[in-house]
């Protein structure tokens, strides 16, 4: 189904190239889900992309919202690509929106409240679960969703989690997991983990899927409206290779993902065995968004603005112009 993004941005072109359908406002003939995507990598244009993709690739037309906290200055992006793409949170947070997808950053070594926006992503948290029907929070985020909600701590790793390992499926009779079989590939890039046995079960959350190799990699907190990934489904073909050259340009010691390339030679060329995996995935999360927002729906528009008087931000203006 076709994916509404902001008018000019870069990421419309490759989906096109692709064969995905990017359509603007006034060409859609159903009423989109309202995604706003809250990007914390660094390099905005390329995680865009992925997730546009993934959004695109599913049976429900998606309007594609970008969107940084207030408190963020990224120094990684330009100015005038943030002016004409994003939005600041309490630009759109009176706004409805059917889901939210948080990314990871880079800021593993810190913290979480050493990070300078960590007040307003925890008040981001808090809004999503007042007043939108579902979260996708990735790897970074995942954990920051669960120190905020449920006081977990994030431990460090001896050596970076790096490469694509087979992830188990937990729980079958979920929703969300119908049709990844009992196995499927993931990206895992991390230098720190949650633990399993430090996890609040009795609150309401559920073990989706795990790797003994790599640790938790889905998570569902129910009560929270949230789904956790620890790892990256929606990266690139090359995203763990131009990691990997990255870092041994900069001269750290890095293994070769595990894995990842063909008979582990890094000279060799690696393949996306997990995006039938990620495109499976998120047509499942969709489907239960699009089903809950039905409901969601029927409350009126008032839904949001109540949510964002809650946590203190003014009505912006409701049009759609970017």
């Amino acid at each position: 189904m076709p994916i509404i993004l902001p008018q000019g941005l870069p990421a419309a072109d490759r989906l096109r190239q692709e064969g995905l359908a990017v359509l603007t406002r006034d060409e859609a003939n159903r009423e989109p889900l309202q995604i706003a995507l809250v990007n914390l990598m660094p390099d905005r244009p390329t995680t865009e992309t992925q997730f546009a993709r993934l959004l695109a690739g599913t049976e429900h037309p998606v309007e594609l919202t970008l969107a940084i906290p207030n408190s963020h200055n990224p120094k990684t992006t330009p100015h005038d690509y943030l002016a004409t793409f994003y939005r600041r949170w309490t630009e759109i947070a009176a706004r409805r929106f059917d889901g939210l997808i948080v990314t990871g950053a880079p800021v593993e070594h810190l913290p979480f409240e050493e990070v300078h926006y960590w007040p307003e992503l925890c008040r981001i948290f808090d809004w999503a679960r007042a007043a939108i029907p579902g979260s996708y929070h990735v790897c970074w985020a995942a954990q920051a969703a669960l120190r905020h909600f449920h006081g977990v701590r994030k431990h460090a790793l001896p050596q970076k989690a790096f490469g694509v390992f087979p992830q188990r499926t937990i729980l079958r009779s979920s929703p969300l997991m119908r049709g990844l079989g009992e196995t499927f590939p993931t990206p895992v890039s991390r230098h720190t983990e949650i633990r399993c046995a430090e996890l609040p079960w009795s609150s309401g959350l559920l073990p989706l899927s795990a790797s003994p190799r790599s640790g938790l990699c889905l998570l569902e907190d129910r009560p929270n409206r949230t789904l956790c990934m620890f790892n990256h489904l929606e990266y690139d073909a090359d995203t763990l290779q131009r990691e990997y050259l990255r870092d041994r340009a900069a001269g750290l010691n890095v293994p070769v993902p595990v894995g990842y390339f063909p008979a582990d030679a890094p000279d060799r060329v690696p393949q996306n065995t997990w995006r039938p995996a990620a495109r499976i995935l998120f047509a499942n999360w969709l489907d239960r968004i699009a089903s809950e927002t039905r409901t969601a729906r029927v409350a009126g528009s008032t839904t949001a603005l109540r949510g964002a008087q809650r946590f203190g931000v003014s009505r912006p203006s409701m049009g759609f112009g970017f």
